[in-house]
This record gives C-alpha cells, sequence and structure tokens, in this order.
C-alpha cells in the first residue's frame, strides 16, 4: 500500500502539490488522473524519494522510500523509459539493477520474456524504439517482483498489441493482490484498465473514488427515446410526472435511469419504441467536466494560422509541380 498524508511540494512561491491525502491500496488498478501542470509527477517522484517534500509525509509498506532494503523488491516503477543507460544492453542494463538489489540473475531472464524482448536482449538500449525502451523500463518494474508497481504513461509508444498486453499485465498483477498504481493521458485505455481513480487538479485531491461513481457524480446520464408515436408517448410519460426533452433530430430524452419504467409505459400503451437506450458519459467527458477550472494550458481553436507570403507559396507550388 502506498500512503500519503498531507503531500505539499512547493517551488519558490509555486505550490505544485497541494496537501494530498490519499492510499493507493492493493488488489485493484488505481488510475491517477490530472491536467498538464497538476502535479502528478511531481507526486510520483516524492513517492520514490526523488523529490524531498516541503511537508506531508508518504509510506511505502509503512516505511519512507529510503529505508526499504533492496527497494525493487518492494516497489517497482516506470517513471521515464528514457532513464537508462543506451550503451549498455537490455540484459546488462536489468542484471545491474538486479545485483544491485540483491536480485538473482535469473529474474534478468524471465522479465525480458515477460515483455518479449528475449530477441534483442543483447542490443544497446540506444538503438531501441519508444516502444521497446517502454518494454525495458516496464522489465525494470517488475524485476524484483515487488507488492507495489507505478506506472507514468506506460503505454507511450506501445503498438496496439502491446497496449492490450499491458493493460492484461496490470489486471492480472492487481488480481495477484498488487497495488498497482498508474498515470495516463489514455482516457480509454484508463476507463478499460482501472478501478479506482484518484484525480488531482493544481495539485489539490479533486476525486478519490471508484471508475463507476466518478462517471456517475461527474457526468449525466439519461435515456434516449425515439418512437413512430412522439406526441402520445410524450403525453402518457408527463401524465406518469417524467419530464422529457426534445433532444432534435426527432429524439427524446429522460434524465436519470427510468428505462425500465419508460418501456414499461410505453407497453401498456401499446406504443412502438425504435429506441430506448440508457446513456452514460464516458470517462473522459467526466474528467473534462470536473477538471475544467484545474487546466492550466489552454488551446484555443480559434486562433488563426499564420499566412506564408505569397512567393512563398508560389516556390511550394513550383515545388510540387518539379516532383
Amino acid at each position: 500500500m502506498i500512503e500519503l498524508e498531507g503531500l505539499t511540494k512547493r517551488y519558490g512561491d509555486k505550490v505544485a502539490v497541494n496537501n494530498l491525502t490519499f492510499a493507493v491500496r492493493p488488489g485493484i488498478v488505481t488510475g491517477f488522473l490530472g491536467p498538464n501542470g497538476a502535479g502528478k509527477s511531481t507526486t510520483m517522484r516524492m513517492m520514490l524519494g526523488l523529490d524531498r517534500p516541503t511537508a506531508g509525509d508518504v509510506r511505502i509498506d509503512g516505511q519512507h522510500y529510503d529505508q526499504l532494503k533492496d527497494p525493487l523488491t518492494y516497489i517497482g516503477a516506470l517513471l521515464d523509459a528514457k532513464a537508462m543507460h543506451g550503451g549498455r544492453s537490455a540484459f546488462n542494463h536489468l542484471l545491474c539493477l538486479a545485483q544491485s538489489n540483491c536480485i538473482p540473475n535469473s529474474r534478468v531472464h524471465e522479465v525480458l520474456d515477460t515483455v518479449g524482448l528475449t530477441a534483442v536482449a543483447k542490443k544497446k538500449a540506444k538503438g531501441f524504439s519508444l516502444g521497446m525502451g517502454q518494454r525495458l523500463g516496464i522489465a525494470g518494474a517488475l524485476l524484483g517482483d515487488p507488492r507495489i508497481l507505478m506506472f507514468d504513461e506506460p503505454v507511450n509508444g506501445l503498438d496496439p498489441e502491446g497496449i492490450h498486453w499491458i493493460r492484461n499485465l496490470m489486471k492480472s498483477l492487481a488480481a495477484q493482490g498488487r497495488t498497482v498504481f498508474v498515470s495516463s493521458h489514455l482516457m480509454s485505455e484508463m476507463a478499460l484498465t482501472a478501478d479506482h481513480l484518484v484525480v488531482i487538479g493544481q495539485g489539490r485531491l479533486l476525486a478519490d473514488t471508484s471508475m463507476a461513481d466518478f462517471i456517475q457524480q461527474n457526468s449525466r446520464s439519461y435515456v434516449r427515446i425515439r418512437t413512430p408515436h412522439r406526441e402520445r408517448l410524450l403525453d402518457v410519460l408527463h401524465q406518469a410526472g417524467i419530464t422529457v426533452v426534445e433532444s432534435g433530430n426527432g429524439t427524446l430524452e429522460v434524465d436519470g435511469g427510468k428505462s425500465e419504467q419508460i418501456g414499461e409505459l410505453a407497453a401498456q400503451h401499446q406504443l412502438a419504441l425504435h429506441e430506448l437506450s440508457p446513456q452514460q458519459a464516458s470517462l473522459e467527458e467526466a474528467f473534462m467536466q470536473l477538471t475544467a477550472e484545474s487546466v492550466e494550458y489552454h488551446a484555443h481553436s480559434d486562433t488563426p494560422l499564420p499566412v506564408a507570403p505569397a512567393e512563398q507559396q508560389q516556390g511550394w507550388g513550383d515545388g510540387w509541380k518539379k516532383d
């Protein structure tokens, strides 16, 4: 388990992390979300003792990170896939980590096989693609067979097969009773992976709840209806005290989860329904709703693009003609 109590980090006048208190529990995948600049990376670095907090405390299985003997056997982390000696082979990179943490050399072969890098184990890391570097970083996190794992953007650079693999790996690790803490900006992937969410904005805790509750609490749920008997159905629903919104394109919307009641009323009055579908916002929509006031960097889609001088544009055209 990872436990944070009043964790705070200041850089001069800027508060990067502001009094964070939450726990990352075993047996589930906990997603760590927040806009750019929210303080996620700083928080994860303080968990691993890479940054010293200004105030507050963080403990790994009840101890500070610097108190852990052979820390890779307690917690494995991937924060930066490029944080390795490019001149070393994948095998030697992992071997150095293993020897410094009293991990058997045989474990290096095991994790290389787990992440699919056995065939390139003797190749230097500097020649690896982004996805291969990610796999090597994940191998390093798994090396000590730790009870706690932390991943920052683990799917970065991975192909679809790799994304599917790391998703199932994290679920499998949690199912084994391990603590899995993962930060990512890919909401669609987080929705498929995480059971619980910790969301921060401008360094402050915004949410610490289950995935289902987070979406329910931060988005609108409604029932969408299409029927050829629109006016008659409106009368029936109004008589039942159900408020209906006409959304255009012939569809009706009813807030809340009343699909069973609506279906029964339509059946009682012999009204055909072409659609009766509960609608729930995505994780991305719920996240955008919650963090709208915490976004530090805003892009503006209405900003005009720069236009090149006419003579330069003519040059571009000539270039294309020559090809």
